[in-house]
């Protein structure tokens, strides 16, 4: 399960940032998450809600902006969003020569902090 790595990681970044500015509270903790950037956001919240306790983030809460798979096709020349978590081929022609261009993010959008 490398959610708790990512949660720990998620946690020293914050409360790194938090006390370089001054603060030492963190209240809430938004990301954005790519669907295929295997990260399972439900085991990430239960994990950051375990390594959270006794820090500056012990009463924080984690927003999830969930970042759907888009790409585009090079055979049909057309840009798609996917509704599933992984693309094998362009959902629009089937082609197998595309880009993905989101879908595989992993970042802390920003926090807010007392």
């Amino acid at each position: 399960m490398h959610e708790v790595s990512i949660a720990l990681s998620m946690l020293d970044i914050a409360a790194e940032k938090c006390r370089e500015s001054g603060y030492n509270k963190i209240d809430s903790i938004r990301l954005k998450i790519g669907r295929a950037s295997g990260v399972m956001t439900d085991a990430l919240i239960f994990a950051f809600d375990v390594v959270k306790t006794d820090t500056i983030a012990s009463g924080a809460s984690v927003i999830i902006d969930e970042i759907p798979v888009s790409g585009s096709c090079k055979d049909c020349g057309r840009d798609f969003v996917a509704e599933d978590t992984y693309v094998l081929c362009c959902p629009r022609c089937g082609g197998m020569a595309f880009m993905i261009n989101t879908g595989r993010e992993l970042e802390i959008l920003d926090m807010e902090v007392s």
